[in-house]
């Protein structure tokens, strides 16, 4: 592993939500030299959270009591009122001069209320926009930080640990919401890499003359081709695994920074015109019973006479 530092050089930090992210997180601290602790509601995460080096909490008032002050709580908890509820649990137990990170994805508004929020108890706040899903504990984590630049020097060897190398991969982005918008614009554009890179296989398959092998294309496009890409390494793996992709339901959810972009585009008065289509197209592959595709057929039997094809043919 990377980034390995020695014991004394490492800090305390405290992990609060040690699902996928969060304990894979908490582990390459530890990896490089860190001293967590880690509280999760479920009793199962924190056990196995304990068989990774992590030192369990039962509750958040355990966790704060375990960490030396000025105190460092990093959340990685569900956007919304999950973050609401935590930091409410947390404030009554926290002091002046401590600093609590929020490694999720929530809406930089909201980031900005709990800032200053957290300001009027002499509490500093960090936002950490986090990318790098479950390869993060091998690979490093991207870390787009807002907030206090004093605040977010004082947790560089943290950021340096979690990052694929202490000088690249992460950096402040400016104060306090900037690294979750940074995050919301990032995963807006993961929108529309995603749909193009779809939208072009089913082409390819679609092709059926000749014969094209979609994961031997993939494989080739890696190396050289402009449109390599780590979502185009982990597309041939999914091909190479499962060439027809059987068993997947057409089914794409959006963890709402998408449509916090688009939103933003429009207050911005920017066009974004793929990855507004890349977002609705998600949503169009929840329409199990299309009423608009429905009407449009209809329509083109009214104005045109085209048959319209009746339900089971």
């Amino acid at each position: 592993m990377r980034n390995e530092r020695n014991q004394g050089d490492g800090m305390d930090l405290g992990m609060v939500g040690l699902g996928r992210m969060g304990a894979n997180m908490a582990e390459r601290l530890v990896r490089g030299g860190h001293r967590v602790t880690g509280y999760d509601p479920g009793a199962a995460a924190r056990e196995q959270a304990a068989a990774r080096g992590i030192a369990p909490a039962a509750s958040l008032q355990e966790l704060v009591a375990a960490l030396p002050a000025p105190r460092a709580v990093w959340l990685m908890v569900p956007a919304g009122a999950p973050v609401d509820a935590t930091l409410e649990a947390l404030l009554p137990l926290l002091s002046p001069g401590d600093t609590v990170i929020d490694g999720g994805n929530s809406n930089y508004k909201d980031t900005q209320r709990r800032a200053a929020r957290l300001a009027e108890h002499g509490l500093h706040s960090v936002d950490s926009g986090t990318s790098g899903g479950i390869w993060g504990l091998k690979e490093g984590y991207s870390l787009m930080i807002g907030g206090e630049d004093a605040a977010v020097e004082r947790l560089r060897p943290i950021f340096e640990t979690l990052a694929p190398a202490p000088e690249r991969g992460w950096g402040r982005v400016g104060p306090s919401g900037a690294g979750h918008y940074t995050k919301m614009i990032h995963n807006g554009i993961e929108y529309g890499l995603m749909q193009a890179y779809a939208e072009g296989f089913a082409i390819l398959g679609r092709k059926a003359e000749f014969g094209l092998d979609l994961e031997q294309i993939a494989q080739i496009w890696r190396h050289g081709s402009v449109v390599r890409s780590w979502l185009l390494d982990l597309s041939a793996e999914a091909l190479a695994k499962n060439p027809r992709l059987d068993g997947i339901a057409p089914y794409v959810e959006d963890s709402g920074e998408g449509r916090w972009t688009v939103a933003e585009a429009i207050d911005l008065d920017v066009s974004a015109p793929v990855i507004t289509a890349s977002l609705m197209e998600r949503l169009r592959s929840r329409e199990k019973d299309s009423f608009a595709d429905k009407l449009l057929a209809a329509m083109r039997n009214e104005f045109g006479g085209h048959a319209v094809r009746k339900q089971g043919d």
